[in-house]
């Protein structure tokens, strides 16, 4: 089944940034699964994924080879909100990398008190890939966690846990 815009795509990371972030989210909780990245289709082939120099416009078949590999997940987005789910994406092109947010991620599920932590991701700036696309979603108007999480606390595991809910559909 081919994507619609606004859709989200999980893929694996290969190497020692691949086994770092598995491990990450395994300390935030999320699993040990095998998609480390995240990115939101915009239509026409073209996605929009949070990259260590930027978020930034690809192109979807960059990830052919890991499709085949590892797979390719997708969390379907509704279709009443992937236009705008993908114009939110497009206008995050530029915003800045950290991985220092998967340390938040892990603060905040330990509950180590951690003052105005919310307050400095926020503040900063800076996403990581799942939340580039949890926070497109939101701006598009489809709301993926029923758990009312904050959008800076979702890693590429919560998504792809998320995707696991969804109703299958043939092609």
């Amino acid at each position: 089944m081919s994507p619609n815009p606004g859709d989200i795509g999980l893929v694996a990371i290969r190497g020692r940034v691949g086994a770092g972030i598995r491990l990450g989210q395994w300390l935030c909780g999320d699993g040990y699964a095998d998609f480390e990245h995240a990115f939101v289709h915009v239509g026409d082939g073209e996605i929009v994924e949070a990259m260590p120099h930027g978020a930034l416009l690809s192109k979807l078949s960059r990830y052919d080879d890991r499709a085949v590999e590892t797979g390719l997940a997708w969390l379907r987005c509704p279709r009443e909100y992937g236009t705008e789910v993908a114009r939110a994406a497009r206008e995050m092109v530029g915003v800045p990398y950290s991985f220092l947010d998967y340390g938040a991620i892990a603060l905040h599920r330990f509950r180590v008190p951690a003052p105005h932590l919310r307050a400095y991701i926020e503040a900063s700036g800076h996403q990581i890939c799942s939340q580039l696309c949890d926070r497109a979603a939101e701006r598009g108007g489809w709301h993926l966690f029923n758990d009312k999480r904050w959008h800076g606390y979702v890693t590429p595991g919560s998504l792809y846990q998320l995707s696991l809910t969804q109703p299958t559909t043939s092609s």
